[in-house]
């Protein structure tokens, strides 16, 4: 093989790679990049050609360990570090950089960049699942444990009414008996649905607006709801009522963040070839549901979607965990993010539910039907 037929055969097997692979000069101005890397980090090789590695990676901490490993001819490596793309967004990468000599000795330093995010949100996902599950099996044990007991109660408060013949007496057992009834429908809301989902074809968007009605006319002058919806989103099947009261529960939530003065952002997305858990699915809903208050208050960000736990004074701690049991129950998940002025709560819901055979190195979240 010639050598020009060697290189042609290397970067033929260097654009088949996973991994972002760029090569950089011992000045660190790029002087190649692979096809994943262009994926992975937005660009095309044609325009950062020549690039400075600070340009590129716009680290400064990064770029000077890179410096570093030319200078004593060691490699680094770094696990589950940030990068920002060139034209915005930031990425969770493992990156690793490695001197080399070509036959000039001209130093250069071969970059390996492996993203790693939809990793990190593969187990987030399959945590949030498990949390869920087993939340939903302690709450079914408590119940039974306290049902019983509280019909016993409620029992014995009406018999003991019975033989009371002063009205005034009579006010308490009636306390016993609204309290009992009180706990019987908390317990009942923290159970969930009763039945599974009656699914049919339905629209997103017909939830969506159903969900803005109500809870625009909660606030109807001062809460601004933006409606950003993607018209190519095909039907679904699922239960509209269930995730009606899903999407009410995260819309309610968003609206009191702001104190129903600010704004809350309803958007869909059709996502293609996308992994929700384990199972990447060929076509999944993005709904986001997007607040600018003033964030969910860190002490309780592990366990928000725990029953009981609630920010709000008033609240019961309830209407994120019965919104992702209702989700789950469709084979979709609720994920989260937040900071001061961002709050996004984003359901994903899977449209087309055959499952591709999931593998480490696939990439996911494609936003046009031809994903690589």
């Amino acid at each position: 093989m010639t050598e020009k037929e060697v290189k042609n055969s290397c970067r033929q097997v260097l654009d088949i790679l996973q991994s972002a692979v760029l090569l950089f000069d011992n000045r660190l101005m790029l002087r190649y990049l692979n096809t994943t890397g262009e994926m992975v980090l937005g660009v095309s090789m044609r325009r950062v050609s020549a690039m400075s590695a600070l340009e590129l990676l716009q680290d400064s901490d990064l770029v000077a360990l890179m410096e570093q490993a030319l200078q004593e001819g060691n490699p680094i490596a770094r696990r589950g570090i940030t990068l920002r793309r060139l034209h915005g967004g930031d990425i969770t990468v493992d990156l690793m950089a490695i001197p080399t000599y070509e036959v000039s000795d001209a130093q250069e330093l071969i970059v390996e960049i492996t993203q790693i995010d939809r990793r990190l949100r593969i187990t987030r996902e399959e945590g949030l699942m498990a949390m869920n599950q087993a939340t939903r099996v302690l709450v079914r044990g408590l119940a039974h444990e306290i049902k019983n007991p509280l019909g016993g109660v409620r029992g014995a408060a009406q018999l003991l009414e019975r033989e009371l013949h002063d009205e005034e007496l009579k006010e308490y057992t009636q306390v016993i008996i609204r309290e009992a009834d009180r706990l019987q429908e908390l317990i009942d809301q923290m159970l969930g649905p009763k039945s599974p989902p009656v699914r049919r074809m339905i629209s997103i968007h017909e939830a969506l607006e159903r969900v803005r009605q109500i809870v625009k006319a909660d606030f109807p002058t001062t809460l601004e709801i933006i409606r950003d919806y993607d018209p190519s989103i095909p039907e679904l099947m699922a239960d509209l009522d269930q995730l009606i009261q899903a999407l009410m529960n995260l819309a309610r939530n968003a609206a009191q963040a702001v104190n129903g003065n600010g704004r809350v952002t309803l958007r869909t997305r059709a996502v293609h070839q996308f992994t929700i858990g384990n199972q990447i699915h060929k076509l999944v809903a993005k709904i986001d549901i997007i607040d600018n208050g003033p964030g969910i208050d860190k002490d309780i960000s592990e366990s928000i979607f725990l029953p009981m736990i609630s920010s709000k004074r008033e609240g019961t701690g309830l209407g994120l965990p019965i919104a992702q049991s209702l989700i789950n129950l469709h084979n979709g998940l609720i994920e989260w993010q937040s900071r001061a002025g961002h709050t996004q709560f984003t359901v994903l819901l899977p449209i087309i539910t055959t499952p591709i055979s999931s593998k480490t190195g696939e990439r996911d979240g494609c936003t046009t039907v031809d994903c690589r």
